[in-house]
């Protein structure tokens, strides 16, 4: 199960209960549950191995171990690591019962906009930024970073993968 949204209800007097909306990831089902305080949970043990990104076969994406051995990985559980994939980009698979089912990137990427309007003369009161396109596998899931007024296309960017935050230019 993987949490796609919690909310807090009470207060320390009354005590607190969590409402939370999850999706299992072996079974694509939603859920909502409603858990106290106190409720107790299972540990889950879950494995990771170093994998390369391979292709996108809709709706799986396919990554490759070091030996060779492919997983596959639905798109509706790749979260927002669908927005960094690059051909042949190292990342780490996560298992649960020997099954792939999601992937956590590398904290920070290096991506070239692809896309970004000019700074425009005058708009530059503070800390102003645009949104910029950044390079990825699949043009269909291209995706929007918010960057100063000085990065222009064509540029190379780092990125936080957590946060989606831009935070810095790469030069060569």
């Amino acid at each position: 199960m993987i949490v796609l949204r919690s909310d807090v209800n009470g207060s320390s007097r009354t005590g607190f209960t969590y409402k939370w909306k999850m999706k299992n990831l072996l079974t694509n089902s939603p859920q909502e549950n409603v858990f106290r305080g106190d409720d107790k949970f299972d540990v889950v043990v879950l494995d990771k191995k170093p994998v390369t990104y391979s292709y996108f076969a809709d709706p799986l994406f396919v990554f490759m171990d070091q030996e060779y051995n492919q997983y596959e990985i639905e798109a509706e559980n790749m979260g927002e690591s669908i927005n960094y994939l690059k051909d042949g980009m190292e990342c780490e698979a996560v298992f649960y019962d020997g099954k792939a089912i999601s992937v956590e990137l590398p904290t920070t990427i290096v991506r070239q906009v692809i896309y970004s309007e000019p700074a425009v003369k005058g708009n530059t009161s503070g800390n102003v930024l645009k949104e910029a396109k950044i390079e990825n596998a699949i043009e269909e899931y291209c995706h929007i970073v918010q960057v100063p007024l000085f990065v222009s296309q064509d540029d190379m960017i780092e990125i936080d993968t957590r946060t989606n935050e831009y935070k810095k230019v790469v030069r060569n």
